[in-house]
């Protein structure tokens, strides 16, 4: 069974009282914890055989276009989440000046995209990391197609193999 951060908190709290008094199951649900049957849905991937929570896909672009147009970036992350198959929860982003460059986040049900530009540069850093059925890699052909870059570098780590 899967612990919830209220469990564990019982369970210190237990331990601060004296004791090593164990939750039983019942005492547990009785607290507001799982249900009996823990329905909440799975979001770990499972592909090539292993299993893990997530793709995190570092993409470095280089000689890149538009990277300090604050509209265009916003359209492009929602193209990228449109693209994706995720679902976006918020997005922020923030220009600096002088020289133009933005950083921001798209907050996703399957976790995140985010972006830091070096317009002066030509340079744009993004992560994007999904987990679920949310697919990372169609990013890239947007995110192609929004700044051709004249470079572009795609590292792809798996999160939290299990």
């Amino acid at each position: 069974m899967a612990y919830s951060l209220a469990r564990i908190g019982m369970e210190a709290e237990a331990e601060v009282l004296g004791t090593r008094a164990e939750v039983s199951e019942a005492a547990f649900i009785a607290e507001g914890g799982l249900p009996e049957a823990d329905t909440r849905k799975d979001f770990f991937v499972e592909r090539n055989g292993l299993r893990f929570a997530g793709t995190h896909l570092i993409l470095d672009l280089w000689d890149a276009e538009r990277l300090d147009d604050l509209a265009h970036i916003e359209r492009t992350l929602r193209q990228c989440v449109a693209a994706a198959r995720a679902t976006l929860l918020h997005i922020h982003l923030h220009a600096f000046t002088p020289n133009g460059g933005v950083s921001g986040v798209a907050v996703l049900a399957e976790s995140h995209i985010s972006v830091h530009t070096w317009p002066e540069r030509g340079y744009a850093a993004f992560d994007v990391f999904m987990c679920g059925a949310a697919d990372p890699h169609a990013t890239i052909p947007v995110l192609k197609q929004a700044f051709r870059p004249g470079r572009l570098t795609v590292t792809e780590q798996l999160r939290g193999i299990f």
